[in-house]
């Protein structure tokens, strides 16, 4: 009989976009076959997104270009939640200043909340979230009304976000602009709070979703948060080292190279005396290094290594990167 292959443990993907589905304008290689395949093994399929710069039917439509199956209401976006936190704060008709893209606007309208952009408006409130257009303005704007005292709601704090030509600062690059210059921080609306989550997996009646996404501070820690099997895909902001040195909250059950591999077993790793294997990969913990036969270029000689480090730290406040030390065959 075959081997389960691991998306079959699962009735849902929560997919991030950024860096797992496609990078800037493309999509990342075997991305899109590995979304087409859910459908024929009854897997559903939502996606879930920090990117709070296009609207969720902007952000389908793109995904339909690249040939990836996307319904508008597949789309859940940090702008709708952090909508959402706003509407339940302030009566219906308040003016709210926008930080941001039409498209956060426009969800603040869908919810009936009055999107304006100069503190002349009398703002109750500040959203913030990405946009490439932004500038030194805009960060003023919303500076000169959060020290009024109005509420500040940002989308996500994201510090950065990979393009096509690398990784560029995010919405928490310019959300800091505006907290060191009040002295005040904001409620976050998107990952890595789990209301995000918890919605997109309601939305498709899932009870059993995998959150797989490429950043651990807002992907992993979010699909942890709400609760959510997690796996990190090597295809955006983390890597191997990084997840290696995670803190507990933000520490995946999975790590795959790219979402192909969902659609492969995912090899078990086993222990015995202090020594952790998986395939033919062993590691060993001693103080603060990490011994390990394996090669250094085969994920699961860092699966071995993620499970021997993070059972000799099970209660890592801060990221923790041990020394290692490779013996190979």
């Amino acid at each position: 009989m075959p081997e389960a292959t691991l998306i079959s443990h699962f009735d849902a993907l929560l997919a991030d976009l950024d860096g797992v589905v496609y990078a800037g304008p493309h999509a990342i290689p075997g991305a899109i076959d590995s979304l087409q395949q859910l459908a024929g093994l009854g897997v559903g399929l939502g996606y879930v997104t920090n990117n709070a710069s296009r609207s969720p039917a902007q952000v389908a439509a793109h995904l339909r270009e690249l040939g990836a199956p996307a319904e508008d209401n597949q789309v859940v976006s940090s702008s709708q939640a952090a909508a959402d936190l706003l509407a339940a704060r302030l009566p219906a008709g308040s003016n709210v200043l926008v930080t941001g893209s039409p498209a956060l606007a426009h969800e603040l309208e869908l919810v009936g909340l009055v999107p304006v952009r100069s503190q002349a408006d009398d703002p109750v409130a500040v959203v913030q979230g990405f946009s490439p257009d932004l500038g030194w303005k805009d960060l003023a704007e919303a500076t000169y009304v959060v020290r009024a005292g109005a509420l500040w709601v940002a989308t996500n704090t994201d510090m950065s976000i990979p393009q096509e030509r690398g990784i560029a600062p995010g919405n928490g690059t310019l959300v800091s602009a505006v907290a060191a210059a009040t002295g005040q921080q904001p409620l976050v609306a998107g990952k890595p709070e789990a209301p995000l989550f918890h919605s997109a997996a309601k939305r498709l009646s899932a009870q059993r979703p995998l959150v797989v996404g490429d950043r651990l501070d807002t992907d992993i820690l979010g699909g942890n948060n709400a609760g959510f099997a997690t796996a990190a895909v090597l295809t955006g902001v983390d890597t191997t080292l990084s997840i290696l040195a995670a803190r507990t909250a933000e520490r995946p059950q999975y790590i795959i190279g790219s979402l192909p591999e969902l659609f492969e077993p995912y090899p078990e790793v086993t222990h015995d005396d202090g020594t952790y294997s998986c395939g033919t990969a062993t590691a060993r913990v001693a103080g603060s290094a990490v011994g390990i036969i394996g090669r250094e270029d085969s994920l699961d000689s860092w699966r071995a290594a993620c499970a021997a480090w993070w059972a000799a730290t099970p209660d890592a406040a801060t990221a923790q990167a041990p020394q290692l030390t490779w013996l190979n065959h």
